[in-house]
């Protein structure tokens, strides 16, 4: 089978190509990536509209045959075709299948998905005309969360061995194991859950009719009035260490954002001062790599678990880990690409990024030596392993697992948050005139470039108390990304507007 040219060439001459370069990445594509998914996986292609921005925004994000995230070396390919003319496409495709040796005669099909926003009907049209100018099939599963896109791809490529291939078997499968692991004391108090006016906020009500009575959760910010993701949300949260708008918390009570499409997730609530506490993606870490370690040593079974971070994790979440938790934690550069492939080296690998984007990995050899270990542990390991959505992080799944632990633990959120204190930590950015000449190493944690810049921030760090800073070039803004924490709230600011200078002195 060859490309048809000419069919091709009319359906892309539909659609305008801007004068913007597109990359691969965080932020996606816009409109016209509609072949390369399709091309890779002769077994399954699949497309979703998504992102977590404002809502006049949206993006294309393309997923693997497993349910994971695109393989880095197809993201050139897919940046290539994102920008190509539609007169020099053919060219390109033939290219690409001659480079990868792919069979175009094999079957495919595309699973296409969107979420609540206006444009994304306009994307999902694009798609299927793409699609069809390669004369191949695919199947519209409408508007779900990208989590579940990820995770019907999955089911569907291992032959529903992970899983009924629907959204109704997605909430069958987190129910039924939900449900069998509630075995705890902890009181089933409202549960006050921030859906930032996205998608996640009608699939957790539809999710509750799996649940019976065993959550009481009231949802706010679910789209009937406000704007998505404004004042509301994951983001939101994180950034300005506040409760979202829409909710009215009182002291205590235990509170949930989720981002506008639902592949993350944080705690917070307030104390009897009506001070804000956030429980984020290093708390979780923390909580889950304990509750797993405890099974396993419960049961006398010795895997490597392991924790990956990056550099913008807590120190104290780091520390805590190692030292009372006792795993070992990897380090590696921003991104959650970068978290997924080393949690695969581990027989179990738990990551999280600060901002509650994370999962569980479980490897196929421990999969199978928990299986073949019989203890109340190790069957109740397994009744967590289909708790968690191991494709992607996705904030239905991890809000069960959270949950699910602290009522084994009989943990109330200031239980949870009391394990460990964070240091306080700030973020700044400065402005540069080329970021490109920072030059990192070590998961993003020293300078290599410009010259003596990580002696002078070394030099910053040593004077102050539990001090930690290192500054990174942005992936999408031409500025360089200060972090750095320290004792106090004070020498955290002194710290951080110290390195910022000497970046701009160096860089500026």
């Amino acid at each position: 089978m060859s490309i048809n040219s000419e069919i091709l060439k009319s359906v892309a001459s539909q659609y305008s190509l801007p004068e913007v370069k597109f990359t691969y990445g965080t932020a996606g594509f816009r409109t016209r990536m509609f072949t390369v998914q399709l091309l890779k996986t002769p077994e399954l292609g699949v497309l979703k509209s998504e992102k977590r921005i404002a809502m006049n925004d949206n993006g294309v994000k393309l997923i693997d045959p497993m349910g994971e995230m695109l393989e880095d070396s197809w993201e050139s390919y897919a940046t290539s075709l994102a920008n190509c003319r539609a007169d020099n496409l053919v060219s390109m495709l033939e290219a690409i299948v001659k480079e990868t040796g792919l069979d175009l005669s094999a079957e495919s099909c595309v699973c296409i998905a969107r979420d609540t926003r206006p444009s994304g009907l306009k994307l999902a049209e694009a798609v299927i005309d793409g699609i069809k100018s390669v004369q191949k099939d695919y199947q519209d599963f409408g508007i779900l969360s990208t989590p579940q896109l990820h995770y019907i791809v999955r089911c569907i490529n291992t032959n529903q061995l992970y899983g009924e291939p629907t959204e109704e078997g997605y909430y069958k499968k987190l129910s039924h194991a939900f449900l069998k692991l509630q075995t705890g004391s902890r009181t089933k108090s409202e549960i006050k859950l921030d859906g930032a006016n996205g998608v996640g906020a009608d699939k957790v009500k539809l999710l509750q009719s799996y649940l019976g009575n065993a959550l009481n959760i009231s949802v706010y910010n679910d789209g009937t009035n406000g704007t998505l993701n404004d004042k509301c949300g994951a983001d939101y949260v994180k950034i300005n260490q506040c409760l979202p708008e829409g909710i009215h918390v009182l002291p205590y009570e235990t509170c949930v954002s989720f981002d506008g499409d639902a592949d993350r997730i944080l705690y917070f609530y307030i104390n009897k001062d009506n001070e804000f506490k956030l429980l984020d993606g290093d708390k979780m870490s923390t909580l889950i790599a304990s509750f797993i370690k405890d099974l396993l040593l419960k049961a006398n079974l010795k895997l490597n678990l392991g924790v990956i971070q990056t550099a913008y994790a807590n120190g104290r979440s780091t520390e805590y880990l190692h030292n009372s938790v006792d795993v070992p934690v990897s380090c590696v550069k921003t991104g959650v690409k970068h978290l997924h492939h080393k949690a695969l080296e581990y027989d179990i690998g738990v990551y999280f990024e600060a901002n509650g984007h994370g999962t569980v990995l479980f490897s196929d050899a421990a999969l199978e030596k928990i299986k073949s270990t019989k203890s109340k542990e190790m069957s109740d390991l397994l009744d967590f392993i289909d708790l968690v959505n191991q494709t992607v992080g996705d904030a239905i799944s991890d809000f069960l697992i959270i949950e699910t632990i602290l009522s084994r633990k009989g943990y109330s959120l200031d239980d949870w948050n009391s394990m460990y204190s964070d240091l306080p930590n700030r973020q700044l950015k400065v402005k540069v005139k080329d970021r490109t000449v920072i030059k990192t190493i070590k998961a993003e944690t020293e300078t290599t470039s410009p010259e003596g810049l990580q002696e002078e921030i070394n030099t910053l760090v040593s004077k102050v108390a539990a001090g930690r800073s290192f500054v990174r070039p942005s992936g999408t803004e031409d500025v360089v990304r200060v972090y750095a924490e320290a004792e106090t709230r004070s020498l955290t600011e002194e710290l951080a507007y110290a390195v910022a200078n000497k970046v701009y002195d160096f860089a500026g």
